[in-house]
């Protein structure tokens, strides 16, 4: 896999995490987050270690106690984000908020930076072309932003761009396949154990229904076992700049469905002339950071 596809690879992940708001729509609001990722990371772990019990045991054996050490801590960092992300939107209507949560791409270079790691300039032209893309699409939105809903944002970005940049790295060390199931296995204890803290019933709060059953299923295998792997594959060749510039494509893909989709899927929303403009510019700057202009760059470590 070169970079070039390891890229494309990157888009169709995110293409598949643009679709957690349709499988999501099958489970009811009262169900805790935290429920919700506890069990469709545990389906996934199970999943995964069912399928690869003898390549992920092979991987331990070679790193020890160096792969769950850094999956915990990966994990750690998943569930951060996630938190502060879920607190954060309770100041913003979902778009201004999905659109704010792309300034991950923003705050990554600066990470980046601070880790004593090399920004491109044409990282830095994409970069540009996204923030003004999403500045657009917020429009006067901007005005009304909460200081301390933008607070908990720029946390969630920041704790996001440190696990963005260490999973590359990882990932690079690591059976991609073995980092997605500890990942995994960590998310769904550390989900469980924030959500027996705030509904000690836990499984017994949950209103189990076919609808409901399904819906955990479909996200455990299609945008956790499916998408989080290949993320992991495509990360082993891609750059951590070149995916957080193609993960902000999702609220792209989000605006297409809530455009396209029937009601009875999704709640339908037209994109305003505003929102159109700045999805065009955060396809622009990605493009940007994909497309070799001057030939094949060399890839790194070798690869």
């Amino acid at each position: 896999m070169n970079r070039l596809q390891a890229n494309l690879c990157l888009i169709c992940v995110t293409l598949c995490w643009s679709t957690e708001v349709i499988i999501f729509a099958c489970i009811p609001d009262d169900i805790l987050p935290f429920a919700t990722t506890c069990i469709c990371n545990a389906i996934a772990t199970l999943v995964l270690f069912a399928c690869f019990f003898k390549r992920i045991k092979a991987e331990l054996r070679r790193t020890g106690k160096r792969i769950v050490l850094r999956c915990f801590f990966l994990g750690v960092l998943n569930c951060g984000y996630n938190v502060l992300y879920l607190y954060g939107l309770n100041f913003f209507d979902v778009s201004t908020g999905a659109f704010t949560f792309s300034m991950t791409v923003v705050v990554l270079p600066v990470v980046l930076i601070t880790m004593r790691k090399t920004v491109g300039v044409r990282t830095w032209i994409s970069v540009a072309l996204v923030l003004v893309g999403i500045l657009i699409a917020l429009g006067g939105n901007i005005a009304g932003i909460s200081p301390l809903g933008f607070l908990f944002m720029l946390l969630g970005c920041i704790v996001r761009a440190v696990f963005i940049v260490k999973l590359n790295d990882f990932a690079k060390e690591h059976d991609p396949v073995s980092l997605s199931a500890f990942i995994s296995g960590f998310v769904a204890v550390i989900s469980f154990a924030i959500w027996f803290v705030m509904q000690p019933a836990t499984f017994g709060a949950v209103p189990w229904s076919d609808t409901i059953i399904a819906g955990m299923f479909i996200h455990a295998y299609f945008i956790i076992v499916f998408a989080q792997t290949l993320n992991i594959f495509a990360q082993k060749r891609a750059t951590a700049t070149e995916a957080t510039i193609i993960y902000a494509l999702e609220i792209v893909f989000s605006l297409l469905w809530g455009a396209i989709l029937p009601e009875n899927l999704i709640d339908r929303a037209i994109p305003t002339p505003f929102q159109i403009i700045g999805a065009l510019l955060i396809v622009s700057g990605s493009l940007v950071e994909i497309i070799e202009f001057k030939g094949k760059r060399r890839l790194q470590n070798g690869s």
